[in-house]
This record gives C-alpha cells, structure tokens and sequence, in this order.
C-alpha cells in the first residue's frame, strides 16, 4: 500500500504545473466538455504510466547491481531538481490542436505531452524501485487524475486557486527525501 500512496503522492503533487496539467485546463477551456476530457486523460494515462511501469520493473529486474540501485536514487534526486522548473504553456497549448473528437484529442495529446515529461520519469523510477508495476502505475495514475480532475473542472482558475510554487517545492522535497533513502539503504547506513 506504500507503494501506491507514494507513487500517487509523488505524481498528484508533480503534476501541480505541469504540461500536462496545463493542456488539461487549455482543452477544458476550448471544449467545455468534462467528461470525454477526464475519460481522454484517463485512457492515455493508464496507457502511458502502464508502459512506463514496465519498463522500470524490467529495467530493475535485468539490472540487480548496486551502482544500479544508486542510479535510481540518483534520478529522484534528479527529478528533485526537475520539479522545481516551470513547464511552458506553449508546449501544453500546442499539443491539443486537432480536429478530432475530444476524447480522441484528449487521449492522443495527453499520451505525446506526456512522454519524457517528469511524472512519466518518475514513474519508470518508482516500478524499479518498488518492483510494483500494477501499483505504481494504479498510483501515479491517481495522482494524475487527482491533479487534472481539478483543473479540468476549474479550467483556468485553477492556477489562481492552487499555489503552484508551493506545490513544485513540496514535489520536489518528496523527490529529494526518496533519493537520499535510496542512497541510505542502498549504501547500509539505514536498514
């Protein structure tokens, strides 16, 4: 259950701000429809996240060594560091332009905004460290719903609402306290 209140913790706070976050607001402002838009960012979500927890479970697994388990410490400590930059809204707002239906829109801009972005990081970081492919994706797929579920209905007041500063630095603690873990257990100092 740790496993999943973490990975949902993790993302749900990541998430505040983010590019995604903001093509959420952007496709609630333009098409004014809630529910195909938060059906879209579940579909692409679970999708993504899936294939993102995979690929961190199978990682993990062909690769046992120490200096592994320090790579992985380290990229949470790097994701520390990445939490705390703003995302551009150009990025967010060009992503959603199309002539498809909005859940079609949703899913298909949520899926390609989200690649390489940081919640999709994390999540490959979190399955190699837990080793939980289902709950670390059931996880951060919370916390992204919880994030953009929000947003979605709040369009854009949504960022006059939450602090987003705030919610980046708290990301970013959480980010920096799971990698200094990481490195503690990893090199004997904490059991």
């Amino acid at each position: 259950m740790d496993t999943y209140l973490v990975s949902t913790l993790l993302v749900a706070l990541a998430e505040m701000g983010d590019r995604t976050q903001l093509l959420a607001i952007m496709l609630a402002s333009r098409f004014r429809k809630p529910w195909p838009i938060l059906a879209g960012i579940l579909v692409a979500t679970l999708a993504n996240h899936g294939l993102s927890a995979l690929a961190g479970f199978y990682l993990a697994s062909l690769i046992s060594a120490v200096w592994f388990k320090y790579v992985v410490a380290g990229s949470f400590i790097a994701m520390a560091l990445w939490a705390l930059v703003p995302d551009k809204e150009d990025e967010a707002a060009n992503a959603g332009r199309g002539h498809m239906g909005v859940f079609l829109t949703t899913v298909v801009s949520f899926f390609l905004v989200e690649l390489g972005d940081k919640t999709q990081v994390a999540t490959v970081a979190l399955a190699a460290r837990y080793h939980e492919v289902l709950l670390v994706a059931a996880g951060t797929t919370t916390g992204m719903m919880l994030a953009n579920i929000p947003a979605v209905f709040l369009g854009h007041a949504i960022t006059r609402v939450l602090p987003i500063n705030a919610l980046r630095i708290g990301a970013a603690v959480v980010y920096l306290l799971l990698g200094l873990w990481g490195i503690a257990t990893t090199a004997g100092w904490v059991r």
